[in-house]
């Protein structure tokens, strides 16, 4: 398990590099969310993109088991 630098959750998903110094290997969720600030998305809209991406993921993962 790895501990994101930025929101403190762990996660065990291969990491995202932050957008901030191009190193920093940061959760999936910090990465999307990095992206999306990149392209002016505004924060709310970013929450409703990632809770979307983290539901599909989690049910990708269900189907597999």
């Amino acid at each position: 398990m790895r501990k994101c630098p930025i929101c403190g959750l762990e996660y065990s998903s291969p990491p995202a590099v932050s957008r901030m110094d191009n190193k920093t290997p940061i959760c999936p969720s910090c990465g999307v969310r990095q992206a999306l600030s990149a392209a002016g998305i505004d924060a709310d809209t970013q929450n409703g993109i990632v809770s979307l991406v983290e539901t599909k993921q989690a049910e990708g993962r269900a189907a597999a088991n």
